[in-house]
């Protein structure tokens, strides 16, 4: 093409302009919209966000960036996952095993459930601390003429943000991504126009804190935390407390380095300019003086500040193409891993946010996959090795109050952030929350000892990055209801036992799991009392935030032996029975486990049919609770299956439609968890009918779940990650000793293929199926051994094979097959 390039619509420049501002992202502008439509792993919009659930997510695990999408003003909305109010402190209540009798006698003697309420308010303890914003950067520019053709999307397969339009026939482009490798943030702006590009960018934040520019376009904001955040639904006179001393409230920076190519960078105050610039780049990173959740936050500022410039000085170093290229890279060596087609109905050239309006006349299955896929990017970005948990808004806030202080809330919704961990084929990402477990599993000894005189480690309903395992409530303003609720430390141990179920990990069942499981499961032996009628129950016991109609007709919380506690405890004696005989440990302590297990209450069937929330057939005073805790052993546990258990099977379904007909499900996590139990109950229209109610009523326009709050929503990512895991459970599910392709299947998807999900005992598994039926299944497993196949009903296996040839398998009675696979080899499964 000799001097000249061609640009777009037959711009031209001198090579010259070209070198200085080219970037592969450039000519992949508005032109394209079709070709990169058709790729079914992007959000895409018309317009730049106007608030912030509207906005792009990105992140690497520590750092989190909402992008906006602005043209002449853009910002990015940044946070770092350590950053949160408080310090170390004293939050066990010695008074709480005090009145752990007076409860007792209360509900088990006397049936006096409201006074229970009474007393268990008296053994809670403080709230939680806040999850804290980091800053806003904001990044300003005057364009010389109209804007057109502007698009704003999210490349899930890059993890990369990007921003197109035309000024006149000039292409800009703009890209944002977190960097899991080289631990910064970063973005870059690039014009086809030769004049070049003129910005000013400055840097502030909600949280105490002051900026400053330098030489060398450097961008600084130091700040400090505050030393106590009262939650946002308790009022306060002074909700926000900030504290000078070292250690109250911790120290933190953000760094931002500005370069300039075919341009200049100079100082404006507070704020950096970069004037006539082809391309600019601004490489971010964050830093604060967390040093653990049991030590003073107090690392010097000077620390802090040396380890952002060494981070971002090290990006630099190795410019915007290398940290580009590894960044994609590391992403996709996870996101790749699983892949998945559904049917597509219409759509056309609509954007995220019109297919999603468009939705409720025209279901799209298609958007479907695509929100599974959009669970597993946001598990990647706000949860890598090292990092902490994702916890309510995954690492992304922009309040110094956030909705429920953005906690890890472990009466469901942490757990639910990492169903999809393992199905989903993203098990690394499953190591912050047993960062998390192991954190509580130590805090949560002494306040097993202080508050109630038990062996083990317990936790309850609220946790914060000090690992908080006591009751909040402050001292009894919390509803016992969810304040005193004690079994998040069992509902976590599943967590463990399913990474061992799924990848075999001995050494980790060893070192890791089995620990924690056998000290959680002291305390639960310690925690059941005897019911008179020669079965174990516990005491005080809460069916989580729902309450009851007692026999006289008043409102209650409190009483003994609810199903999830029943449920929970059930499971993990038998996770840390199979654990030690795994081992070869611990024979006495698990006989003992064993025995109490066979007198733990049963589930029972009330007078509707339904599975039982209470030991007692109660009414509930609210039926359209949005939780539904004594569903949790048909998932996410597995004591109640259809074919192991038809009867209970049978109540689960009253229970749950029950429920549902009430107004149930109303929240996005709830409506999640409604198809993941509609998934186990093997019915995939009745789960694609809630799937279908979760993206119409609580999916916001970036596909953020939703929870509805006064006149809007605020955002609340479990339901992200639950919709996730429900889609994986409707195609596949190994919980009942085989692995069950298709089992719940719904009707609107009769085509599709899905690469990469992940089944216990180590197997990987593809299915390409047609009308309904499994065409093709490819498995391997990392654990060799024999192996059940279920089927939907009707088919027959042709034949199987390996990289060896033919292989050899037994059908049962049922129609399901009996195989032995060996590790390290690929099987086909072939239909009729």
């Amino acid at each position: 093409m000799g001097r000249d390039a061609l640009l777009g619509d037959n711009i031209r420049v001198t090579r010259r302009e070209f070198v200085a501002g080219a970037s592969a992202a450039l000519y992949q502008g508005a032109g394209g919209a079709q070709d990169r439509n058709a790729g079914g792993l992007l959000l895409w919009y018309k317009q730049a966000a106007e608030k912030w659930t509207d906005a792009l997510p990105i992140g690497n695990g520590r750092l989190g960036a909402m992008v906006f999408g602005g043209v002449t003003a853009e910002r990015l909305q940044l946070n770092d996952d350590t950053l949160w109010s408080g310090a170390p402190r004293a939050w066990n209540n010695p008074e709480a095993r005090e009145h752990l009798e007076e409860v007792r006698k209360l509900v088990l003697e006397q049936q006096d459930y409201v006074a229970a309420d009474r007393v268990c308010r008296q053994m809670q303890g403080p709230y939680n601390q806040s999850y804290q914003p980091l800053g806003d950067l904001r990044i300003e520019w005057e364009p010389s003429g109209e804007i057109a053709g502007y698009r704003r999307e999210l490349d899930l397969d890059t993890a990369i943000a990007r921003v197109s339009f035309r000024v006149g026939r000039f292409q800009f482009v703009r890209e944002a991504f977190v960097s899991a490798p080289d631990q910064v943030i970063v973005v870059r702006w690039t014009t086809s126009d030769p004049v070049g590009m003129t910005l000013t960018a400055g840097i502030d934040s909600p949280v105490e804190s002051e900026s400053a520019a330098g030489e060398g376009g450097v961008l600084r904001l130091t700040g400090k935390a505050p030393a106590h955040v009262e939650p946002n639904y308790v009022r306060a006179e002074t909700p926000v407390l900030y504290d000078p001393a070292e250690g109250k409230g911790m120290r933190f920076e953000a760094r931002v380095e500005a370069i300039a190519e075919g341009g200049k960078v100079s100082v404006q105050g507070r704020r950096v300019r970069i004037e006539k610039a082809m391309t600019a780049t601004m490489f971010i990173t964050a830093k604060t003086g967390y040093r653990g959740y049991d030590h003073a936050p107090d690392l010097p500022a000077a620390e802090i500040a040396a380890a952002c410039r060494a981070q971002v000085e090290s990006a630099r170093r190795r410019g915007y193409q290398e940290v580009r290229t590894a960044h994609i890279s590391d992403h996709q060596n996870l996101f790749r891993r699983v892949s998945l087609e559904l049917p597509r109905q219409g759509g056309g050239n609509l954007d995220t946010a019109e297919r999603l309006r468009a939705f409720a006349k025209q279901p799209d299955p298609d958007l479907a996959a695509l929100y599974f896929q959009y669970g597993r990017y946001l598990l990647i970005a706000s949860s890598r090795p090292g990092s902490q948990a994702a916890n309510l808004q995954g690492i992304w806030n922009e309040q110094v109050r956030p909705p429920w202080s953005s906690n890890w809330t472990v009466n469901i919704n942490t757990q639910m952030n990492y169903w999809p961990a393992e199905t989903c084929n993203l098990a690394e990402c499953h190591g912050p929350l047993f960062d998390l477990i192991e954190g509580l599993s130590k805090t949560g000894a002494e306040t097993a000892r202080v508050n109630y005189g038990c062996r083990g480690w317990v936790s309850h309903h609220n946790v914060d990055l000090w690992r908080q395992s006591a009751p909040v409530g402050n001292f009894g303003q919390g509803s016992p209801t969810w304040a005193n609720w004690a079994m998040s430390g069992p509902w976590f141990c599943a967590h463990l036992w399913e990474h061992y179920a799924f990848s075999g990990d001995r050494e980790f069942l060893r070192a890791r799991a089995y620990p924690i499981l056998k000290s959680s499961a002291e305390f639960c032996l310690d925690w059941l009392v005897e019911n008179g009628a020669g079965r174990l129950t516990t005491c005080p016991s809460e069916s989580t935030e729902n309450n009851f109609v007692t026999p006289d007709g008043r409102t209650a919380e409190t009483s003994d032996g609810c199903t999830m506690d029943m449920a929970l405890i059930a499971e993990l004696f038998d996770h840390a029975v199979r654990a030690a005989g795994i081992l070869g440990v611990d024979a006495e302590f698990a006989a003992k486990l064993s025995a109490a297990r066979d007198r733990l209450l049963p589930f029972r069937i009330g007078k509707h049919g339904q599975l039982q929330e209470w030991s007692r057939d109660f009414d509930e005073r609210t039926p359209g609770q949005r939780h539904m805790s004594h569903l949790y052993p048909l998932f996410p546990g597995s004591a109640i299956t259809t074919r192991r258990t038809p009867a209970l099977a049978a109540a689960a379904r009253v229970a749950l439609e029950r429920r549902l007909a009430a107004g149930g499900a109303y929240t996005g996590w709830s409506r999640a968890w409604a198809i993941d139990l509609w998934a186990r109950l093997l019915d995939g229209d009745k789960a694609w009918e809630s799937m279908s109610m979760l993206l119409e009523h609580s999916t916001g326009p970036n596909l953020f779940d939703t929870h509805p709050a006064g006149e809007g929503w605020i955002f609340q990512i479990d339901g992200n990650f639950g919709g996730t895991a429900a889609i994986a459970e409707m195609l596949l599910q190994s919980h009942d000793g085989a692995i069950d392709l298709l089992p719940a299947l719904p009707a609107a998807w009769p085509e599709g293929r899905v690469k990469g999900l992940r089944a216990r005992g180590g197997a990987t598994v593809d299915l390409h199926w047609a009308e309904g039926k499994v065409k093709e299944a490819t498995l391997s497993t990392t654990i060799a051994g024999e192996r059940l196949l279920r089927f939907p009903e009707g088919q027959q296996i042709r034949g199987i094979q390996d990289n060896r040839g033919n292989v050899l398998w037994k059908t049962d009675a049922d129609g399901a097959a009996h195989v032995r696979l060996e590790a390290a080899r690929l099987y086909r499964v072939a239909f009729d």
